[in-house]
């Protein structure tokens, strides 16, 4: 795997090279994907966010320049609070480095990571610091083409060891979840 030059955000951040972005985006459009809130990927985010336990689950599709949550669960109260006493939201957009599914879409492989901070490529990264993520659970969502189309992924603001069953779990909602993509769009349906 190659890496674009580091750009010091906070510590260490390695941005991975996504050779695969242009064919992606396309892949995407041509499907109706990640462009807006998807209803179903947002019933799913909250399901995968009640299997899991975390308070952030996600649907994820990644962008030339930015990332969109096609489906989003969060919590009605953001559980960080900052120093001047407001509270981070998640929104449906991360600018494209952010966060931890570039490196799942890119790897092609499931990320587990239950302190980031025990990790100095992933401790420096945005979300840390402005979002309190601690952990994250993240696996590629693959289309029947082999085409990584984004993720699907659980975060938590404390430290979790998601074990092998997260993981198992992770893997194969994500696989589930890639068929029902590509039957809707084989049948020109919304997911």
């Amino acid at each position: 795997m190659s890496y674009e030059p580091a750009r010091p955000v906070r510590g260490l951040l390695l941005t991975p090279e996504d050779k695969e972005a242009p064919a992606r985006i396309s892949r995407l459009r041509r499907m109706g994907l990640g462009d807006w809130p998807e209803p179903a990927l947002d019933d799913f985010a909250d399901q995968l966010a009640r299997l899991t336990g975390a308070p952030y689950a996600m649907v994820n599709f990644v962008g030339q320049d930015h990332q969109f949550f096609a489906g989003l669960s969060t919590p009605p109260a953001a559980p960080v609070v900052r120093e001047d006493g407001s509270r981070p939201e998640i929104g449906r957009t991360l600018p494209r480095g952010h966060g931890f599914c570039l490196h799942v879409v890119v790897r092609r492989k499931a990320l587990v990571l239950e302190d980031v901070r025990d990790y100095p490529r992933f401790a420096g990264n945005p979300v840390v610091d402005d979002y309190g993520i601690r952990s994250y659970l993240g696996a590629p969502l693959t289309d029947g083409s082999g085409m990584v189309l984004g993720t699907v992924c659980a975060a938590d603001t404390a430290p979790r060891a998601w074990g092998r069953s997260g993981l198992d779990t992770i893997k194969a909602l994500a696989a589930d979840l890639a068929v029902r993509i590509q039957r809707a769009a084989d049948d020109g349906l919304p997911v």
